[in-house]
């Protein structure tokens, strides 16, 4: 099969990189220019796993704006606040016979992808598969080969032949891909796992089995699990798991799966990028709302989030003011000493 990714980053390199040695056409659609200009130069991109085993993987890049193949299936991997644009940019290589699979953290993204695909060729799910991008074209893969689970469902909850052949090829990439026929409740699992660990890990900046370690994990866990399911069955969404599950969920995937892993969203927040938390925690809050429902707990997180951002902001503006003081000093000192 003929995949295209969108987005050449953490999670994207790696279902990519990963379906191609499976044996499938592979190529990778980003905007990110330093990224695309760097895996042009070396030739690929450099993968590990676990940090080990540092290996460079051809693969073929392009911006959207160069991109004019026609693939059975694009693969969405990119921000939430960024996909807008990503999907106007790339719009000229989209038909209607074309696939859709997306596995993006948060909400938002489905509505955006049902303007350029069919309803019946959109496929949508979750994947807890951790992965860290090290900088431009390299990509280092977290924890064992096929430690990974996803599940996925189609929007119509009607699986088709090449939704099966999809599965197929996931499989072989040892995704454990697990296909439901309940779209929203397949979708909201992983929101509500993500309202959880990504926020309170990226909060204290701290790892997922750090995390669990804290004596008081499940009662803050169950707090905001409970929370979230509260919203989500106003709405009337059946959920994957109880609740119980959910919270057994989270426990295996941060003290087994991935105890090492530092999650996306502490991955944005170190770098000064914009976070998700709006499309995770923030969602939540919106669609309790709905309901005069106050998912208070999912607010408070939200705010803080945003307060990190500002504060982390706010003081690398000034590191960087300090800086250039100082480098404006030297210069000074220098000019005057040759006068």
């Amino acid at each position: 099969m003929h995949f295209t990714v969108l987005g050449a980053g953490a999670m994207g390199l790696r279902y990519g990189v990963l379906l191609q040695e499976a044996g499938n056409q592979v190529d990778f659609v980003d905007t990110w220019q330093t990224n695309v200009d760097q895996i042009h130069r070396q030739g690929g991109v450099y993968v590990s796993r676990d940090h080990q085993n540092r290996h460079l993987v051809p693969v073929k890049v392009s911006t959207p704006e160069d991109y004019h193949d026609d693939p059975d299936v694009w693969v969405v991997f990119t921000k939430q606040m960024q996909l807008a644009d990503f999907l106007t940019r790339t719009a000229h290589a989209f038909n209607d016979h074309q696939y859709v699979l997306t596995c993006m953290n948060g909400m938002g993204h489905v509505e955006k992808l049902l303007h350029y695909f069919k309803p019946e060729k959109l496929l949508a799910g979750t994947a807890l598969v951790a992965t860290v991008l090290n900088g431009p074209g390299d990509v280092d893969f977290i924890g064992a080969r096929g430690a990974g689970t996803m599940n996925l469902a189609n929007y119509t909850e009607q699986p088709d032949d090449m939704t099966h052949r999809i599965v197929t090829e996931l499989d072989k990439c040892q995704f454990h891909p697990n296909l439901t026929t309940n779209f929203r409740g397949t979708l909201l699992a992983k929101v509500v796992f993500n309202s959880v660990v990504n926020t309170l890990c990226t909060l204290f900046e701290i790892t997922m089995g750090e995390f669990a370690a804290y004596p008081g994990a499940d009662e803050l866990s169950r707090q905001l699990i409970d929370e979230a399911y509260d919203v989500c069955e106003r709405d009337g969404v059946t959920m994957l798991n109880t609740r119980a599950e959910e919270l057994a969920s989270v426990n295996y995937v941060s003290k087994v799966a991935n105890p090492l892993h530092y999650p996306s969203m502490y991955q944005d927040m170190s770098h000064n990028r914009p976070t998700e938390v709006d499309y995770i925690n923030g969602y939540l809050v919106k669609l309790g709302q709905k309901y005069h429902y106050q998912a208070k707990t999912h607010a408070f997180l939200t705010h803080l989030v945003h307060l990190a951002e500002t504060t982390r902001q706010a003081s690398t503006a000034t590191e960087h003011d300090t800086e250039q003081n100082v480098q404006d000093a030297t210069e000074q000192a220098s000019q005057q000493a040759s006068a």
